[in-house]
């Protein structure tokens, strides 16, 4: 029996699997992994290295807004600065326009004023000579997580440090700037602090702040203005360093986002113009179009501070303590009853919401309802279940026509089910119930995206004391088949993401990410993290490979892949669950690279010298050694080539007499 060889084949099938004890694992499942890290369970079979992700801006989102040098003659080492809506750290650097150096702020060398958006700086050395009025301070080092972020067709959407800016790719263009009409001043002589002026389309809020033409300073609305027939006297501070002129121009700078904790955006169609608004937690919510930013100041108390809002039976959902209220129907802005908005409260505190086909979905921490019909004339709530919660909106998804999320019990998929009106809520994380726990455990916060032509789900945990490279993530991908809830499922590392958001054109997929290095980056683009070398493990559970108790020797092993371009791996096999003491076999190196082949686009192509159209090699066939009564296939990639599917896997081994 022993001279007799066998082949034993693994189909690469089922994901991560760590709920079954070892030996269970290799019987059940051969084909999963009991680890599998940076490689994704895939629509078209087997599991692929993942793809890389890349700066979506080679600048940063700036950190502090812009910022301004409030009142000239300043000197020595104490620095004045005005329309700042954030207090800087020390050790923080800066530079001032007109001024030679770059300067840090001292130890003890801040004091923020946050209701004058104004802050006092000390620095480590004096000015070279002295600013002037409103010239602007870039700062080269800070700090500032990224707390909002929207991908919205060619445009990303940022929010750092309680400002708000949009990108196509190149710089950062603020967007947080109030359009209020074109205002002026209303009579010369005016002194003291408050300012009468005219020409407002709207209503300055207390924070915004602005300037004057012909005086000094950067000035900041105390209250909210009372606006009559495009007229206004506003309470500002600090008091008017000179008299303006009548019809002096007033410049707003920036409209008041201060205090808000996480940004969501909705985007929307309403009538022909495609929308965007965004809510924080403190803050009355923002409406851009692309062009014009608006804010809704004039909404009522149920919807300034909301922290979900959603497009639902054209209007807009919007979500603050345990109510919801919505605006009239194709309206984004009318609150009133006459027109059809209206409130309505679900009794505990809700937690996301989002639409289902033809219902909107109400989360809260320990139910969850929905509310059925079309406008507020047949509106219902109806509950789904009073025992099942969402513990944080930011995960759920929707991912191949059901919904996922993150339950207080791992997470689930709300789907419809063949009885009418019925739901299911099913728990699809039990296959990684431990690292699940693990990564709950050892986040603060967590954020999600999907990837629609790959059927994948990822969500992501943030820790201020994670480091990128150990940041870890999961991913699964729904599978077609019987079962359509059937999620497989993996690891990603070395992401490390506080925000995310996906849009989806038809024809192409924008996936943006973002945490507190202050870029920007763009997910499933290029062969590498950023530059740094993609590591991606697989290993597959200790297989007993028919009898657990009869040894066999190893001889040889074919791995079959489905490579786009070069592929280099090494191979281990691990015997006997890889107990201590034990001898293992050396590594095994893979490599596809053979003749010139080339790929088109890559460095190592060279016109003249590499063969384009080679055939790429798909199938390894190598030597194996040793013996054991259960063996497990480890394979790891790290480089920066592009993606490589591993599709199956066959042994060759003789059994041996029964010990």
């Amino acid at each position: 029996m022993a001279d007799k060889w066998a082949t034993y084949p693994f189909e690469f099938k089922g994901g991560l699997i760590s709920n079954l004890s070892p030996l269970q694992h290799g019987v059940i499942a051969p084909g999963s992994a009991r680890v599998l890290r940076n490689f994704e369970p895939s629509i078209e079979g087997g599991y692929r290295r993942i793809l890389g992700y890349e700066k979506y801006s080679s600048t940063k989102v700036p950190m502090y807004g812009s910022p301004k040098v409030h009142g000239s003659g300043q000197s020595g080492t104490t620095l004045i600065i005005g329309n700042i809506f954030s207090a800087p750290s020390v050790g923080d650097t800066l530079t001032v326009a007109g001024v030679t150096g770059t300067y840090t702020i001292a130890t003890l060398g801040v004091s923020y004023d946050s209701t004058y958006k104004r802050v006092t700086l000390t620095l480590t050395t004096s000015l070279a000579s002295s600013p002037a009025d409103q010239a602007a301070v870039t700062f080269t080092s800070g700090s500032g997580t990224i707390t909002g972020l929207a991908a919205w067709y060619d445009k990303a959407i940022a929010v750092r440090n309680n400002e708000v800016y949009y990108s196509t790719g190149t710089s950062w263009t603020k967007l947080n700037v109030p359009a209020y009409g074109t205002v002026l001043v209303n009579g010369g002589s005016q002194t003291g602090s408050s300012l009468i002026v005219d020409g407002l389309t709207g209503v300055p809020q207390a924070g915004d702040t602005f300037t004057i033409a012909g005086v000094e300073k950067i000035y900041t609305v105390l209250a909210n203005a009372t606006v009559t027939s495009g007229g206004a006297t506003l309470s500002i501070n600090p008091s008017l360093a000179s008299s303006p002129a009548d019809n002096a121009a007033i410049t707003f700078l920036t409209s008041n986002r201060s205090g808000g904790t996480k940004h969501r955006f909705e985007k929307y169609l309403i009538g022909t113009t495609d929308k965007i608004v965004n809510v924080d937690g403190v803050n009355a919510p923002f409406i851009w179009d692309g062009t014009n930013y608006t804010v809704l100041n004039n909404a009522p108390a149920d919807v300034i501070g909301a922290k979900h809002v959603v497009f639902f039976k054209n209007q807009l959902v919007f979500a603050k303590g345990s109510s919801i209220t919505y605006t009239a129907p194709y309206t984004d802005n009318d609150f009133t009853a006459a027109a059809g908005a209206g409130v309505i409260s679900v009794g505990s505190t809700i937690t996301g919401l989002v639409v289902f086909r033809d219902q909107l979905i109400i989360f809260s921490e320990r139910r969850i309802n929905k509310l059925v019909g079309n406008t507020q004339s047949d509106f219902v709530l109806q509950p789904i279940t009073e025992n099942i919660g969402c513990v944080d909106v930011d995960t759920i998804q929707e991912v191949g026509g059901d919904i996922i999320f993150l339950a207080p019990d791992g997470l689930r998929l709300l789907s419809a089910t063949d009885r009418i009106g019925d739901t299911g809520l099913a728990v699809v994380s039990k296959p990684i119930q431990k690292e699940l726990t693990n990564f709950i455990q050892t986040n603060t916060s967590f954020c999600s995206i999907v990837i629609k032509q790959k059927s994948q789900y990822r969500i992501f945990g943030y820790n201020a004391g994670t480091s990128v490279d150990a940041s870890i993530a999961i991913l699964g991908t729904q599978l077609s088949g019987e079962q359509t809830s059937a999620v497989a499922w993996a690891e990603l590392q070395g992401f490390k993401a506080y925000v995310a958001d996906g849009f989806y054109t038809g024809r192409a997929e924008v996936l943006l990410f973002a945490a507190d290095d202050g870029y920007v980056y763009k997910m499933e683009s290029g062969n590498s993290l950023d530059g740094t070398d993609i590591v991606a493990v697989f290993s597959t559970p200790f297989v007993p490979v028919q009898d657990p108790r009869l040894r066999k020797s190893f001889y040889k092993m074919f791995l079959y892949t489905d490579p786009v371009g070069s592929v280099e791996a090494d191979v281990n096999l691990k015997y006997d669950f890889d107990d201590v003491g034990l001898i293992q076999p050396e590594t095994i190196s893979l490599s596809n690279v053979t003749q010139s082949a080339a790929f088109y686009g890559t460095s190592t192509a060279k016109y003249g010298t590499s063969v384009y159209g080679s055939k790429i090699k798909t199938s390894y066939e190598t030597q194996v050694i040793g013996s054991g009564f259960t063996v497990s296939v480890q394979v790891v990639s790290s480089s920066t080539n592009p993606p490589f599917a591993l599709d199956a896997m066959t042994l060759e081994y003789a059994l041996h007499d029964r010990r």
